[in-house]
């Protein structure tokens, strides 16, 4: 794996603990739709994630990551079509998709 690659995965790494450490452990939906910080600060770590998963894709495709397209669609949508963010939407991927996600960046990160 070469160096730009290895960085990629460790700012997706690095945005997910970001994520982690703005949710804390009760993780409140509420409380998370009410504070707008909280819900900007995740949606740019979403940026971030999905920007270096299309660096991935462009530059070392071999590189498998489950539902990379998707990312990099919700990075999109974030930044594009930044007042069509639905807060349900973002909550979802943050608790389903992202612990899958941290897996498989850990796993590439070792091999």
């Amino acid at each position: 794996m070469n160096d730009e690659t290895r960085k990629n995965l460790k700012d997706i790494l690095d945005s997910i603990h970001g994520i982690e450490q703005y949710l804390t452990d009760k993780r409140d939906f509420k409380e998370f739709e009410q504070n707008r910080m909280m819900r900007k600060a995740v949606e740019r770590e979403l940026e971030i994630i999905g920007e270096a998963t299309s660096r991935i894709l462009k530059t070392n495709p071999a590189i498998t990551i489950t539902g990379a397209r998707s990312i990099v669609d919700m990075r999109n949508k974030v930044i594009h079509a930044y007042d069509a963010v639905n807060n349900t939407i973002v909550w979802a991927i943050v608790n389903n998709h992202l612990p899958v996600l941290k897996v498989e960046v850990e796993k590439l990160m070792k091999g």
